[in-house]
């Protein structure tokens, strides 16, 4: 794995949304739907948040909220962002001291892909096929 390589080439393009007023229920439905770990909280078009499964567990079924509450009640709004050429090295050093899984990746200041370990993953599991057709 080239940590010097910028996250762009890792990160995921496609990134899945729910509005403020969505419910809890909703937006679980569609990390399951998708099969993905967080989703992206949008209004006007704009990235207003963020919504995964920690946010699930620490602030709904912890605290016992029912699941007809509205995002907006519980999700992230301090976004932690990289830019698209921030090096794989740094982004998983930035994860680890910030204890997160996921991490939003910008151009400017739109939001262009998503990066998570479940990307790294993947990465790796294609080296890994593509070293092994080779021999």
């Amino acid at each position: 794995m080239d940590t010097s390589a910028p996250i762009k080439v890792y990160m995921t393009r496609k990134l899945i949304g729910v509005e403020p007023d969505d419910t809890i229920k909703r937006a679980c439905e569609l990390m399951v739907q998708f099969d993905i770990g967080s989703l992206v909280v949008v209004e006007g078009g704009d990235v207003v948040g963020f919504f995964t499964k920690s946010d699930v567990i620490r602030r709904v079924v912890i605290p016992g909220r029912p699941n007809t509450t509205p995002v907006r009640e519980i999700m992230t709004r301090d976004l932690i962002t990289v830019d698209a050429n921030t090096p794989l090295g740094d982004v998983l050093d930035l994860m680890a001291k910030k204890g997160i899984k996921h991490m939003l990746v910008s151009e400017g200041s739109r939001i262009v892909g998503i990066f998570s370990l479940r990307d790294l993953l993947t990465a790796s599991r294609r080296r890994l096929e593509t070293a092994i057709a080779a021999e």
